[in-house]
């Protein structure tokens, strides 16, 4: 690929100099990769964890979930320490904490260990991608190049999810449940020591230090929100297991805003980035669309090994349409973009991926593979692929200098907030059919072709008409 990246604005100096810029958002997107992929990788794992360290229910329930955890709930510190301390420290040091986390994880011995290792990637992967997006758009700058680098991001991104089930399959039988952590120390080192090569230090002007008082409200809202959606499918939606820190996460929230708008000299999360029309409107978006998202991998794989009977590596080779057709989708991005606009072409896949919903609610146990799996699912994720790098470029647009880490920071809390309410809801749904596992999921599908639609109608709240190429659009003031 040649270095056809856009001059940049007068008085405004370029991150990284020409040559560098295609290996930097190489880099980049292998961390991004590899962020989204160990949220997946372990769930076909699972079994054979619990047999060799024996974990028991809630053990390996805590093996997915402290990931998602601290991941979720440190995301918002992540991307402010990109803007205050260097896009460049924050990318290695989460790194490092990552590699790390996955070889203690990979030799563990006891479930406890295995446990906060995974709690540990969470909090390495929360520092990561933030810096990932940051990185990205400050190292090229507004025009049709950033356009394909943040499709081709949004691309590896949706990637991992579904290649998180086959690699996980593949690792688990052919060599064991330790190499679905392992696999990351190699690759984890190779990108620490290009981050070291490459990357340039930038920081926002003016910036001293974080917001303490702000980052501790919101890491314990964030996280308590999250600790009580996951426990919902177990426990109901009025346990007091998932009520507790449901409105605990709340109340601590709403100390993070007040926290913000009245005493923070350097907030975490300035306000007024969410007075963009841009940025707040890509966050509705991703809210709705990353509610559904989540969804289609969960049930879906369930379906084919509890339903159809498919094999872990079965279940993982059957979303192998899902990926090619996020591939495409994705690399069309940047053309489409350019020749309809970042509002229609959001509009367009999610009244797509809401249409594949619809298809996969159809879904019984007779289905075929083509017309229960491929066809619907490829109609899902194509829809999708069309609206990550999209629903980026529209939020990045309306970020101040200096506050992209921020944004991103945001964007991605949307989406993990908003999956993980999404799946806890879907869940509860799905189990209200009891002994019929396939109704449930139908009903599941059934309510995400909804989620979309209203996502697809969430695109009205942004500026427009938006012009494609990732161009700022309206700054937040």
């Amino acid at each position: 690929m040649t270095n056809n990246v856009e001059g940049p604005p007068a008085g405004r100096v370029p991150a990284h100099p020409p040559d560098t810029v295609w290996p930097v958002i190489a880099l980049v997107c292998l961390a991004q990769f590899m962020m989204v992929l160990d949220a997946a990788i372990v769930n076909v794992a699972l079994p054979a964890m619990e047999s060799d360290l024996g974990l028991g229910t809630e053990g390996l329930q805590w093996a997915v979930n402290a990931y998602l955890l601290t991941f979720a709930g440190f995301l918002l510190v992540g991307g402010r320490m990109a803007d205050l301390w260097g896009r460049r420290r924050a990318f290695i040091a989460g790194l490092v904490v990552f590699t790390i986390a996955s070889l203690v994880g990979g030799l563990a011995t006891t479930p406890g260990t295995l446990i906060a290792a995974r709690a540990a990637q969470g909090l390495g992967a929360a520092a990561v991608s933030p810096a990932t997006l940051t990185i990205l758009t400050t190292a090229i700058p507004a025009g049709p190049a950033r356009a394909r680098a943040i499709a081709t991001w949004g691309a590896v991104g949706a990637i991992g999810g579904t290649a998180g089930s086959l690699a996980g399959g593949l690792l688990t039988d052919y060599l064991s449940w330790r190499w679905t952590l392992l696999i990351n120390v190699p690759i984890g080192a190779v990108a620490i020591l290009a981050a070291l090569w490459l990357l340039t230090e930038r920081r926002a002007p003016g910036t001293r230090g974080l917001d303490l008082a702000g980052a501790i409200a919101v890491t314990l809202g964030l996280s308590a929100l999250e600790l009580g959606l996951l426990q919902t499918p177990q426990y109901g939606w009025g346990s007091a297991r998932a009520l507790v820190p449901l409105v605990l996460g709340m109340v601590a929230l709403a100390v993070f805003v007040l926290v913000q708008a009245r005493f923070a000299r350097t907030p975490l999360m300035p306000l007024r980035i969410l007075r963009s029309r841009s940025v707040s409107g890509a966050l509705l978006v991703q809210f709705f669309l990353g509610a559904a998202g989540f969804a289609v991998w969960y049930f879906l794989s369930l379906h084919m090994q509890q339903v159809l009977g498919y094999s872990a590596l079965q279940a993982g080779l059957a979303f192998l349409p899902h990926t090619v057709a996020v591939i495409i989708a994705s690399k069309a991005t940047p053309r489409l973009v350019e020749r309809f606009g970042l509002r229609p072409l959001l509009v367009a896949g999610a009244l797509i991926s809401a249409a594949g919903f619809a298809w996969q609610a159809t879904i019984t146990p007779d289905s075929g593979l083509l017309a229960g799996i491929v066809l619907p699912g490829v109609l899902i994720t194509g829809g999708l692929g069309l609206t990550s790098a999209p629903i980026a470029m529209a939020a990045t647009a309306g970020a101040r200098r200096g506050e992209e880490g921020a944004v991103s920071g945001v964007l991605n809390s949307s989406r993990q907030v908003g999956g993980s309410l999404g799946l806890a809801a879907l869940t509860t749904l799905a189990a209200s059919q009891a002994g019929a596992p396939a109704s449930g999921y139908a009903l599941a599908f059934a309510a995400c072709a909804g989620l979309v639609a209203a996502g697809a109608l969430s695109v009205f709240a942004l500026p427009g008409p938006s012009t494609g190429g990732g161009g700022r659009a309206e700054p937040a003031r």
